[in-house]
């Protein structure tokens, strides 16, 4: 197989919409974001795989930092790796990226709680503001303002993903949800693990959604006119993930017994949408 089609294999198989956006790019393009997205998600299933001891996770992330140092040395051996190296120069593609996109999967490792919003940003920008600014780059970011953009996008991505599988996560043992805010709005641990979902839990989860929507928002002052256009699939993938936050929040926030999605449908006219809008 070779190492655009190992990295089709992996994305395409992940089931994500990210992937459906990536069709809209140019040839070139959609191989370069394909690729970041297949590493992404190789990386992550290192950490989410709960049969893998710590000790074997650990050693295969240190396997993929020295991969990186090998790519940017000039001879990856990895179809990911091979598959990346003709865009690092035309994308302008950083080593440190992808070093941070590793520690943030190692970090999953060291710690499962988070004891305030801060502490969980930079969690965040790790596992996703890392991956966002590449993914910008990989689109096409002629301005400062557009990394900025996407580092924001990045986040408000990651709280999505948050908010929409405490229960999930919670089942592995990992809660994101800041510990002073769950203190302040009186959510205990215990509360979660009973899936309590009444009044106090939907009060802090509302404030999560909040600042969730307020980030969408600030991402998309930051982004400067003349690279919407090629900014594109960020734009959709931002309109899918907005839509189903707010679908979360007219549901009541039902996330500690269900998953909350949205139909294939509706994502295909919300990428539709945004694409004929931009």
């Amino acid at each position: 197989m070779l190492p655009d089609q190992y990295c089709q294999h992996k994305a395409a198989g992940s089931g994500s919409s990210f992937y459906a956006c990536f069709r809209f790019l140019p040839p070139a393009r959609r191989k370069a974001i394909t690729a970041l997205y297949a590493f992404c998600r190789e990386v992550d299933d290192i950490v989410d795989d709960r049969a893998l001891p710590p000790e074997s996770a650990r050693y295969k992330l240190a396997g993929w930092r020295r991969e990186i140092t090998d790519l940017y040395a000039g001879h990856p051996d990895h179809p990911i790796t091979r598959a990346l190296l003709p865009h690092l120069a035309s994308c302008s593609l950083e080593q440190a990226h992808f070093m941070a996109i590793i520690d943030g999967m190692e970090m999953d490792l060291d710690r499962h709680r988070y004891s305030t919003f801060d502490e969980l940003a930079r969690y965040c920008w790790h596992v996703a503001g890392a991956v966002g600014i590449l993914a910008a780059k990989i689109f096409g970011a002629s301005r400062p303002e557009t990394l900025l953009y996407a580092e924001k996008l990045g986040l408000a991505f990651q709280l999505t993903n948050i908010i929409r599988d405490v229960g999930e996560d919670l089942a592995i043992g990992r809660i994101y949800l800041p510990a002073d805010e769950m203190a302040r709005f009186g959510v205990t641990e215990t509360d979660l693990a009973r899936q309590d979902g009444g009044a106090a839990f939907t009060g802090l989860m509302r404030f999560q959604a909040d600042r969730a929507l307020a980030l969408y928002d600030k991402a998309f002052s930051l982004l400067p006119e003349e690279d919407r256009p090629a900014q594109k699939p960020g734009i959709m993938m931002a309109s899918i993930y907005r839509e189903l936050l707010l679908e979360i929040v007219r549901c009541g926030f039902p996330v500690l017994t269900r998953r909350v999605s949205l139909t294939k449908g509706k994502k295909l006219w919300l990428a539709w949408k945004a694409w004929l809008h931009e």
